[in-house]
């Protein structure tokens, strides 16, 4: 049975996802609450359920420019022009209501804002999923139109390359 590209991708989306949650895991308990003894207040199951869904988002992004950019140097610079931005917009470093209403608006198109807003609402604030679904459902759409879109590109040039 051949392998499809729906399958190739959803393999280096999750196989991506599992160390960097792993990594997440390992950081939040032993570093933060181990280490610093940082109090957590929100469900530690439902902040990884979160961050699952920002991980798809984004690998499933960063799957759509690779399939973009002709060559890795090319890719690299995608990656920065796209993701700085998002980064340093995403409400993580700098507070949203502080920006431009047209920033703002543009930020929600983005995985990373919605990441940062149930992040934080569920480790700091003790939140649970009454208060977060929003952030979900959007990481969720982002994601699957993210998949759709690479997926979409992907197979395209897979067909012009045979």
């Amino acid at each position: 049975m051949p392998v499809t590209p729906a399958q190739i991708m959803l393999s280096k989306v999750w196989s991506m996802s599992l160390v960097v949650l792993a990594a997440a895991a390992l950081s939040l308990n032993g570093i933060v609450r181990g280490l610093l003894h940082v109090p957590v207040e929100g469900s530690l199951a439902l902040f990884f359920t979160g961050a699952s869904l920002h991980l798809f988002a984004m690998t499933a992004m960063g799957i759509w420019l690779a399939t973009l950019a002709r060559n890795m140097p090319q890719f690299g610079m995608l990656m920065i022009l796209i993701l700085l931005p998002m980064q340093m917009l995403s409400g993580g470093t700098t507070p949203r209501e502080s920006m431009p209403v047209l920033a703002r608006d543009l930020m929600l198109a983005a995985p990373t804002t919605h990441f940062v807003e149930l992040g934080q609402a569920i480790l700091y604030r003790g939140a649970g999923l009454d208060v977060v679904w929003p952030s979900f459902l959007a990481l969720a759409i982002i994601g699957s139109l993210m998949f759709y879109l690479s997926l979409r590109r992907f197979r395209s040039v897979i067909g012009s390359m045979a």
